[in-house]
């Protein structure tokens, strides 16, 4: 759901959200943060579209969004009971409920985003289909990255195998879709970077989490145990995202509000998917980047 200018207003015009947003970046070396500023920041267009879909430019820029957005609502006494990120947005949750510091979380995601740049090109397919029909289809060579709604899946691995696969389906009559990504992120592709990312969890301090969240490796509520344990972490990058499952799990609390705390409308789509949630308790924290209305207009509306 990234795309340059996501919150530009906001940060031009909100003095709280631009100061996270800045300490955010602060925590990258200088010439690092003034890329991803200028490519997120500023006028956009074509070339910084292009720079933008780099992992290592990207994520910090996710990241930090989002976690600007979940300060700027509990400023306003939105306070959350519970947090559930969707893969990425699970180390957002993972900071703003102080499992990990803010420096820490920039520093993990822009590690991710270098790890993500190096390994071999490859991509990431949406299957209309639930899991178990999805598991009886799928080739040995890619892997079921995400279920993200009772019908909708994602699957993960090397373009050429990715197409077979997706011509296969079209020939059952299910027409599914490359996702403009990449990398094949909750894939056996990664394997190779996992170490170097684990490393790095082993130098940083994890906290029991002061807010509940939802693990993405489960679609549970995330441990004390789990929260603390670097191998954790490592393997969410690689494992499946159960966020279907997740919902479920939050689902059995009654009266919850569900706001998407980043850009666009993506989670909330999923949200919505569930069909078991009331859509009016679904909010949007930001506008459709094609929608022509002022970020900063949307979040207070």
């Amino acid at each position: 759901a990234q795309h340059t200018g996501m919150a530009r207003c906001l940060y031009q015009g909100d003095a709280a959200f631009r100061a996270t947003v800045d300490e955010g970046l602060s925590y990258l070396a200088p010439d690092v943060a003034e890329e991803i500023r200028s490519v997120w920041l500023g006028a956009g267009g074509g070339e910084a579209g292009r720079a933008f879909q780099q992992p290592s430019v990207q994520l910090p820029a996710i990241l930090i969004l989002e976690i600007a957005l979940a300060r700027l609502w509990m400023s306003w006494g939105v306070t959350p009971v519970a947090l559930h990120g969707h893969s990425m947005g699970e180390n957002a949750a993972a900071c703003v409920a102080g499992v990990m510091s803010f420096r820490d979380a920039v520093r993990l995601v822009r590690l991710r985003g270098e790890l993500f740049d190096s390994i071999e090109p490859g991509g990431m397919l949406s299957v209309p289909m639930d899991h178990e029909s999805l598991l009886a289809l799928i080739p040995a060579e890619l892997d079921v990255a995400s279920v993200n709604a009772p019908g909708l899946c994602v699957v993960s691995g090397r373009n050429g195998d990715l197409e077979a696969f997706r011509a296969d389906l079209e020939k059952r009559g299910v027409e599914a879709s490359r996702i403009p990504i990449d990398i094949a992120a909750h894939s056996r592709m990664l394997d190779a970077i996992l170490p170097r990312f684990e490393a790095f969890l082993r130098s940083i301090s994890l906290q029991a989490p002061a807010i509940p969240i939802i693990s993405n490796r489960s679609g549970d509520w995330l441990t004390a145990a789990q929260a603390t344990d670097p191998s954790y972490w490592a393997l969410h990058l690689r494992s499946t995202v159960l966020f279907a499952k997740g919902m479920e799990t939050l689902g059995q609390r009654a009266g919850h509000v569900y706001i998407e705390v980043g850009p666009g409308r993506v989670l909330s789509s999923l949200a919505k998917a569930q069909g078991s949630i009331d859509t009016n308790r679904i909010i949007n924290s930001l506008p459709h980047p094609e929608e022509a209305w002022d970020d900063r207009q949307h979040f207070v509306c």
